[in-house]
């Protein structure tokens, strides 16, 4: 990979500490101005929050111009890892989310979460559970030394599978919760937050690159996207703390018997994911990425349709919330776990980025 993905790499590293800022800017605002909330809740047209929709396409564009759609044809010489990572992603993943949501929001910590939330609590659970991969992937993949090419085959995939599973998935595992939710909504969030930046990724990547060309594309126009990800991200957290702080601040036994199951799901996916490619003798290259892509998640996704659906300031945004608190440092501990045990694999075909 050039220098550009590995400044990438060195920026999102220290992510934590963004998020942690964010949470203190967002959790300062809401106690100094109680009516923000409020003001930022009024901003919204059909259910949608206008900022929030604003500041999710600017964080999932910049994925889609990374795409170059013909790698997905090449993809298809290598089966394996694609095979893989989509069983792990759509007939693993979503199903396991349920049970670790049922089985420490409804038994082991039934006595210290109010019946009433669990639902909220459950639904923010299973948006995560079933929006498999992010562009941010591609830093994991880096770090670990991945094959990079698959990864952003991956990432380009799972966007396009998300068009057409994400929307009847939602609607069959949310439905456990006893939450009614109709189809057309989920269809259309996943469509505004995936499709509309994936058609505008595509045709301007395309044109630019056309005009432009490819060094001016990747060496100044690539950078200049991936920090306004970032920013995006950081005021979208900033706006759900807002949001999200009395909460955060009088119940942060919540916050942690949520995090404790979106835990164990991230180990045990990426452990399913890493046993599987080892199994079948994928090569490091190509394990990595692919136990990396099945333990992350489409957090920009689950946001959008948990605000879409319950509100900005419900207990499903606050569920989807603390899954992006805990994701960076528990992927940064997954990478360490793949480096220190690349030499189990296969090393035809290791990535030397």
């Amino acid at each position: 990979m050039n220098d550009n993905t590995q400044a990438l790499g060195i920026f999102e590293k220290y992510l934590t500490g963004w998020v942690a800022l964010c949470m203190v800017i967002g959790l300062s605002l809401g106690r100094v101005f109680p009516q923000l909330s409020v003001i930022l809740s009024k901003l919204q047209i059909a259910h949608v929050s206008i900022p929030i929709a604003i500041c999710l396409f600017f964080m999932i564009y910049p994925i889609m111009i990374q795409i170059d759609f013909r790698e997905v044809i090449k993809a298809g010489k290598t089966p394996k890892p694609v095979a893989t990572t989509l069983f792990v992603n759509w007939a693993i993943k979503p199903f396991s989310m349920v049970f670790f949501a049922w089985l420490f929001l409804n038994v082991v910590f039934a006595r210290f979460i109010p019946a009433v939330d669990v639902p909220q609590y459950t639904a923010g659970m299973i948006l995560l559970g079933i929006a498999p991969c992010t562009a941010m992937v591609l830093m994991w993949s880096y770090l670990a030394r991945g094959n990079q090419g698959h990864t952003l085959v991956m990432v380009a995939i799972n966007s396009l599978t998300m068009l057409i599973l994400y929307a009847p998935l939602a609607q069959l595992l949310l439905g456990i919760t006893d939450i009614p939710v109709p189809f057309i909504t989920i269809a259309l969030s996943v469509g505004i937050y995936v499709g509309l930046p994936l058609v505008a990724g595509y045709v301007s990547r395309k044109e630019l690159i056309k005009r432009k060309g490819m060094v001016w594309y990747e060496n100044r126009f690539l950078p200049i996207m991936r920090m306004v990800a970032i920013s995006a991200l950081l005021v979208t957290l900033i706006v759900l703390f807002t949001l999200q702080g009395e909460v955060i601040i009088d119940q942060p036994l919540i916050i942690a018997m949520i995090a404790i199951p979106l835990f164990i799901q991230f180990a045990f996916i990426f452990l399913i994911g890493y046993g599987i490619s080892w199994l079948i003798g994928l090569s490091y290259a190509d394990s990595s990425p692919t136990a990396l892509i099945g333990a992350s998640n489409h957090f920009e996704v689950a946001i959008a349709v948990a605000v879409m659906l319950f509100g900005l300031d419900s207990g499903a945004a606050l569920a989807t919330v603390v899954g992006v608190l805990i994701e960076v440092p528990v992927m940064l501990m997954l990478v360490k776990i793949c480096l220190r045990t690349k030499d189990y694999f296969p090393r035809g075909g290791e990535s030397n980025a």
